[in-house]
């Protein structure tokens, strides 16, 4: 008996979804309320596909179709990068995925920025999204081929990018600021700040840090310091791995971790319920930015204060202490063409020193902030002006 139903038609929820091939073309779609309808949209693909292959005309590709492409192509790469692309195309793909790749154009895409928007996200974050739309505008018209051999598109759409006005300033810590954040956090956020301050590194470094990357180093006769070696999994863009290196602070925080975990460096004691007998149990940090930092950063006046604000702190310290810009760098994982991916134990030594410099508040004082200054001014007025209001980062 043959069969009853086209195949490429399957049920969903609500519905009925299409996924077939025709000429090497994906036909893909959602959304479809009963078999018929999804039936008879397979059908006219079918025949408008064998159509276009034999007159060399080009079919109407969408937004959805483009974008499966184009994550397809970077996971097959092994690009790192198509993770953080599936996260933004994912929005706009459910709102506007139908969307036919040759009407791409600022008005067609600004219902997806007005909504971003309304839900608080900053306009960076939205570009984002809006560079993977004009780079699969770009592969469509010169890369991806049809069956008959024409691109996908005969000119590349764009769209533009919106203007990073929103952006929030660096908002770098004093020492004076400092000591009162440090007062008000938990000692094992005060750790892992501390370290934070004299290493450089990104908080997702910080939280995963594991004591399988450490490894002893000699910088000098008498002097051992800690270098993690870190994969370049946990590196922003991944492209190779890192190291960390101990000054003497950081160095004595890690010395204090040790017997605490037998993986994770940072860890903190999980609370158990009063006359428990379940013996606490220290457990890694997932996120430096939970309730205990924000209500610390709130009691010491810094409610404005973001984690990645201590590493701003460390370059406007290495900068202050006349750390050569090729040495700050190699501290803050800033890529150059001229970085090297091998260490001499001369080069270790020199990030070692530069990182000493700025262990302790220099003899001339506090470094002049301006824009630190000014966002200080700015949110005592708004509190002056509206007492009620809540001040948030």
């Amino acid at each position: 008996m043959g069969r009853s139903k086209q195949t490429g038609i399957y049920p969903e929820e609500g519905g009925y979804a299409v996924d077939a091939r025709c000429c090497r073309q994906r036909i893909r779609r959602r959304g479809f309320l009963d078999y018929e309808e999804a039936h008879r949209y397979l059908t006219h693909q079918r025949v408008t596909i064998r159509a276009q292959y034999q007159t060399g005309t080009r079919p109407d590709k969408t937004l959805e179709e483009g974008a499966t492409r184009f994550l397809q192509d970077k996971q097959a790469a092994g690009m790192p990068s198509a993770e953080t692309d599936a996260y933004l195309l994912s929005p706009l793909v459910k709102m506007l995925g139908s969307l036919i790749l040759r009407d791409v154009s600022n008005e067609t895409l600004e219902p997806f920025v007005e909504a971003r928007r309304t839900e608080g996200m900053k306009n960076k974050t939205i570009n984002n999204a809006l560079g993977a739309v004009n780079r699969i505008c770009t592969l469509a018209a010169t890369k991806w081929k049809l069956p008959n051999g024409l691109t996908w598109l005969a000119s590349a759409s764009k769209v533009d990018l919106l203007p990073l006005d929103d952006q929030r300033p660096p908002r770098p810590l004093t020492w004076a600021e400092q000591g009162k954040l440090m007062a008000e956090l938990p000692r094992h956020l005060k750790d892992m700040s501390l370290f934070n301050l004299n290493t450089g590194v990104r908080e997702n470094v910080v939280c995963q840090l594991r004591w399988e990357w450490e490894v002893p180093v000699t910088v000098r006769p008498g002097l051992t310091v800690s270098v993690f070696v870190v994969p370049r999994l946990y590196v922003k863009g991944r492209k190779r791995e890192r190291l960390i290196i101990c000054n003497s602070v950081a160095h004595g925080i890690i010395d204090a971790q040790r017997g605490h975990h037998p993986e994770r460096v940072f860890t903190w004691y999980h609370q158990t319920k009063p006359g428990s007998n379940t013996i606490p149990k220290r457990k890694p940090v997932g996120s430096m930015n939970n309730t205990a930092w924000q209500n610390a950063r709130t009691r010491a006046g810094l409610g404005d204060l973001h984690v990645h604000d201590l590493r701003h702190t460390v370059g406007m310290r290495l900068r202050h202490a006349g750390i050569s810009e090729r040495t700050q760098d190699e501290i803050l994982w800033h890529n150059r063409r001229d970085m090297t991916t091998h260490y001499a134990i001369a080069q270790v030594r020199e990030v070692y020193d530069a990182l000493e410099a700025i262990k302790k508040e220099g003899e001339e004082g506090e470094t002049l902030n301006l824009l630190a200054l000014v966002r200080r001014q700015q949110l005592q007025a708004i509190t002056q002006n509206s007492p009620t209001q809540r001040k948030t980062a």
